[in-house]
């Protein structure tokens, strides 16, 4: 048994989409989870940028003694972890893998969507780890660099007009294509699942890259752990008070645990 926590981070609410699933799946398991509030968006930065980013986000994580880090940002998993995994001695895992593996299983005409960040749709991971599993496959990709801001401030209302408008203008390229299958290539996303399930129709099945990375989790040998009641730690950058009024939509109302401070600055 190895009774050491898991760490989670994500730039900012999102990777709690991950944190929820995790609870679900393996709920005996100690988290530790930090959001980068002060720097969200990371789907904006430069490369180099959220390279640095990555890496104090796990130094921070490490000074808990953990036994993994799961990297619940859709952004990190795609531009940093191909570079990130081989620095550290704990397992990392992203939510790319998991989430490719999940919209190959679940196609059946083999055209799938992708939406994600614009360094997401930039960096093509998806993309590639598709066709190297699924050669021949159709993909049609879009960057939504407003979905982020609208689910941190709070605006996932399906009937919400703002967020429906933009739901309608990133998806209709890739609706008119097609697709049987949709990746939300950013943690966020499945905040505003309904929108977006609304916009594609029931026949789209929708993969929510937290709940994908929580199932390859579980499979890990890292993650065996005592019989007991979770418990869970949360630390953000910057405005600890607007995290804890969102949490709850992100963890399903079960935000339990302390909530503290840490600027990356320390």
């Amino acid at each position: 048994m190895d009774n050491r926590p898991i760490g989670v981070f994500d730039s900012g609410l999102g990777g709690l989409t991950a944190v929820s699933e995790i609870m679900k799946i393996l709920p005996d398991e100690e988290i530790v989870y930090f959001g980068d509030t002060a720097r969200v968006p990371y789907g904006t930065r430069g490369t180099d940028t959220i390279m640095r980013y990555v890496r104090e986000d796990i130094d921070f994580l490490k000074s808990f003694d953990i036994k993994a880090v799961v990297m619940a940002c859709g952004t990190a998993s795609s531009v940093s972890l191909p570079f990130i995994q081989d620095e550290y001695d704990i397992p990392i895992i992203g939510v790319v893998r998991p989430a490719v593996e999940a919209a190959i299983r679940a196609t059946n005409n083999e055209k799938i969507g992708i939406i994600g960040t614009s360094a997401t749709i930039k960096s093509r991971s998806y993309e590639r780890e598709i066709l190297k599993k699924l050669p021949g496959s159709e993909i049609q990709t879009a960057a939504c660099p407003l979905f982020v801001p609208l689910v941190e401030n709070g605006r996932t209302d399906p009937d919400d007009i703002v967020l429906y408008t933009m739901v309608e203008e990133y998806l209709t390229p890739i609706k008119k294509s097609g697709v049987d299958t949709l990746i939300m290539g950013c943690t966020h996303y499945p905040i505003i699942e309904r929108a977006i399930a609304k916009f594609m129709g029931d026949e789209v099945a929708l993969i929510n890259p937290g709940r994908e990375a929580a199932k390859f989790l579980k499979e890990s040998e890292n993650t065996e752990k005592r019989v007991g009641k979770g418990k869970y730690s949360f630390f953000v950058s910057d405005d600890r008070e607007g995290f804890i009024a969102n949490a709850s939509k992100f963890l399903g109302g079960r935000l339990s645990g302390e909530v503290s401070l840490a600027p990356m600055e320390r």
